[in-house]
């Protein structure tokens, strides 16, 4: 299958728990499928959903650690009280998006909008792009991603997530369902998309 590999790295990351609403805020290990829509449609300038392009990834950082952040509660009046929360964040990550619409590419040369990991003050710039042809082979190791709840031999912290965002006001969650992510690598028995470049194996979530 020919794709293309984007490799984009940040300074910060932070990817919400959609359950913390108030108080310490951790951070996904890895992004979650929607994240990775809106940065395409970041650098697109237009809505990007499953329908559009099917899309596989591999996320690393270097460490993980605490920041304080204030915070603005607002109430009715247009009266806010300020708030001081611990957040957690990765440092130096680094993800490679895989595509398999090679045509994308001109998208990432010069993006419409920022690219963020995660928030706002989470920039991040494309540092390589690359078409390839990869081919399916078992036996490669699979990890540091998002994968369906169930692929054999997978472990880690179950969550259930969206593909991805409407873009109505207030915007809806699409395609719900449960996902395992991934912060370590593993064997994976069955045949994947494999990428000899970097050794490991790509799983395309396919719309």
């Amino acid at each position: 299958m020919k794709v293309l590999r984007i490799k984009i790295e940040g300074w910060t990351a932070s990817f919400r728990y959609p359950g913390f609403i108030s108080g310490f805020q951790p951070t996904l290990p890895v992004p979650p499928v929607s994240t990775v829509y809106g940065l395409i449609s970041a650098a697109r300038g237009e809505l990007t959903v499953p329908a559009d392009v099917n899309i596989g990834y591999v996320f690393d950082f270097e460490s993980k650690a605490v920041d304080l952040e204030t915070i603005y509660e607002l109430s009715p009046g247009l009266s806010a009280k300020s708030n001081v929360i611990k957040r957690e964040f990765l440092y130096n990550p680094t993800l490679y998006l895989y595509l398999d619409r090679p045509d994308f590419e001109k998208h990432f040369r010069k993006p419409r909008y920022p690219l963020l990991f995660g928030r706002s003050g989470d920039l991040a710039k494309v540092s390589e792009l690359k078409e390839l042809e990869l081919e399916e082979e078992a036996g490669k190791r699979l990890g540091k991603t998002i994968l369906p709840f169930g692929i054999k031999g997978a472990y880690g912290l179950v969550q259930a997530l969206p593909s991805h965002f409407t873009d109505t006001i207030p915007r809806k969650a699409v395609g719900v369902k449960p996902y395992l992510l991934m912060d370590e690598f593993f064997v994976y028995p069955e045949k994947c998309l494999f990428d000899p470049e970097m050794d490991w194996a790509v799983w395309l979530h396919k719309n």
